[in-house]
């Protein structure tokens, strides 16, 4: 990030190489804490949508930090100069690696490196084979990848002075830290009123309301609101809290039930693998989206068919509704996998549960 905000005549190669690196070793990290999380979770199985819902609070109140500052910062010291500023939270980061309480593996055997890569991959591919593991695997890809991304063609409209409502970077980075806030409300709606519902239900709920909200779009598009006497800023605010609220109560069981679908072990692994799937998801909706709206020859300047757009992407949400049966009915709370998959391997080399950071907290929960 910082060579991005410092060099002046960056090679195109390297400066796509760069976010995509700094998006790998946040990766990373995001991958190792939701390992410790997912452990934790197969042990206490009744205190995986409590750990979620922290995560998920947590992430939320991050995107509403950064949210709410990135607009102003933009016009403070330009693009180039937030790419420097991004080297801020890439340290902190940092800093918290280094303060992580954890203890260090004694007596490792690196000569079985090799065997236990293979073995890990033996255990990955029995799990995947497992038909409780698989299909919500499938329906979580369904999901995302039906759901067209068509947000960069929202984004001009936003700030287009001739068709558009015409904001500022700074009233586009208000209004999606609001969204950062319905995202928060939708996690505190998950753990209060939510988690002991079973999957089915919520994804349903959430899944038709996910595919309705997306007509709000439509409203703002067309202009109806300001027939209805409702200021653009007023209905774009509320139609970005409601969307990333929704979204959010869609989101949380799909981390719930990933949380109960891993063998103990490969944790990490398995939880790199199944995100990995989500992301190829959310690769096909944002591949989809740009084809639609490059077919329907919305540009950054021309909007005459974004409304068009709108509409093929509403009841393509509902599609994933018909795929609930992929989806498991069993009880939130309890387990998933077979109780072979769940058993905790001993030995020098392995960690014991008590010496993994955050065992603390759960305990004492």
């Amino acid at each position: 990030m910082l060579i991005l905000s410092l060099h002046k005549n960056l090679h195109l190669g390297f400066a796509l190489l760069s976010p995509v690196a700094g998006s790998a070793g946040i990766a990373i990290a995001d991958v190792a804490i939701d390992a410790c999380v997912t452990q934790h979770a197969i042990s206490h199985t009744y205190l995986a949508g409590d750990m979620q819902s922290l995560c998920g609070m947590s992430s939320s109140i991050g995107a509403l930090l950064g949210l709410s500052l990135s607009g102003f910062f933009v016009h403070l010291v330009g693009a180039k100069g937030v790419f420097g500023l991004l080297a801020i939270p890439a340290s902190l980061v940092v800093l918290v690696g280094i303060l992580l309480r954890e203890s260090q593996v004694r007596n490792f055997a690196y000569r079985r490196v090799k065997e236990k890569i293979v073995d890990a991959s033996k255990v990955m591919w029995t799990t995947l084979k497992c038909r409780d593991v698989w299909r919500p695997c499938l329906y979580m890809y369904l999901s995302l990848a039906l759901g067209l991304h068509i947000h960069e063609g929202m984004f001009y409209w936003y700030t287009d002075a001739k068709e558009g409502p015409s904001f500022s970077q700074e009233v586009v980075g208000s209004i999606f830290s609001v969204g950062a806030v319905g995202s928060l409300f939708g996690v505190l709606l998950y753990q209060n009123f939510l988690k002991n519902h079973p999957f089915r239900d919520i994804l349903f709920w959430a899944q038709l309301l996910h595919g309705v909200s997306g007509l709000l779009d439509l409203v703002l598009v067309l202009r109806i609101n300001l027939k209805l006497g409702m200021p653009d800023y007023f209905f774009v605010v509320v139609d970005e809290a409601v969307s990333r609220m929704i979204g959010r109560i869609k989101w949380m069981p799909f981390l719930v039930l990933s949380s109960k679908l891993f063998p103990s072990g490969i944790e990490g692994t398995f939880f790199a693998l199944i995100m990995s799937i989500d992301q190829i998801g959310l690769l096909s909706s944002a591949w989809s989206g740009g084809l639609v709206l490059h077919m329907l020859n919305v540009t950054r300047t021309q909007f005459d068919n974004l409304w068009i757009a709108i509409v093929i992407r509403s009841p393509l949400r509902l599609i994933p509704i018909g795929f609930l049966f992929l989806m498991p009915r069993s009880d939130p709370n309890l387990s998933i996998l077979p109780s072979e998959m769940l058993r905790t391997k001993r030995g020098n080399d392995v960690l014991e549960p008590e010496n993994i950071e955050m065992a603390t907290l759960v305990n004492s929960i």
